[in-house]
């Protein structure tokens, strides 16, 4: 059973996630919040698999919410949000988060994007990495990152992975098989201390591998 935490100031969009949510036989809610520092108190207590977290909440929001979750638990954060171009979204990667939707997303793509997660990946479309890039790339990096204990096969792989490629993609691109792709990914995120495919992203950018024209 995959639990979910459900964090929205609305009490409506709240209770609505929580009907969808527990209406599939593999998901359940076990918690609910109003804004981010209820959000870190509940996740403390029940210890849940997804975060289904707000961004724009009064008091604590999404974004520190989202951070001090993700530095305290192994609780993965699904960021909802109304607009794919919020600009806090990609602050709310940086914190931790591991993907997002669009509030308006259909009901049968919410629950599959919570057992993706649940699952360990993370949910980044390409065309929401060329916008992290873009983003990243009018600002400088908050940190300096540097890749010199990955080799040369797996510098390639993260370059595609920033390009928002699929393993698909990957494995034609570089005529590799799907289990070394997989165990490449493997390889970066333990040497990268990355949490998934999102964290690989901003690494990416921050080590100066990638930038919006690469």
């Amino acid at each position: 059973m995959i639990s979910v935490v459900v964090v929205d100031d609305q009490a409506l969009l709240r209770g609505s996630f929580r009907v969808l949510v527990d209406s599939a036989p593999d998901l359940r809610v076990v918690g609910e919040a109003g804004d981010g520092a209820e959000a870190v108190s509940v996740v403390r207590d029940v210890s849940p698999d997804v975060v289904l977290m707000d961004i724009r909440m009064p008091g604590m929001d999404g974004i520190a919410a989202t951070r001090e979750i993700c530095s305290s638990s192994t609780a993965r954060v699904l960021i909802l949000t109304t607009f794919d171009l919020d600009e806090y979204v990609y602050s709310a990667l940086r914190a931790g988060a591991s993907g997002f939707l669009l509030k308006d997303t259909p009901p049968a793509d919410v629950l599959a994007a919570i057992r993706v997660m649940a699952a360990g990946d993370a949910l980044l479309a390409p065309s929401v990495t060329r916008r992290l890039v873009a983003e990243f790339s009018r600002t400088p990096p908050p940190r300096a990152v540097r890749l010199d204990e990955i080799t040369e096969r797996e510098q390639d792989v993260l370059l595609l992975i920033a390009r928002g490629c699929s393993n698909a993609e990957i494995m034609g691109e570089l005529h590799l098989s799907a289990g070394t792709v997989k165990t490449h990914i493997g390889r970066l995120l333990h040497k990268l201390q990355a949490r998934d495919r999102a964290q690989l992203v901003i690494v990416a950018y921050e080590s100066g591998l990638v930038t919006a024209r690469s």
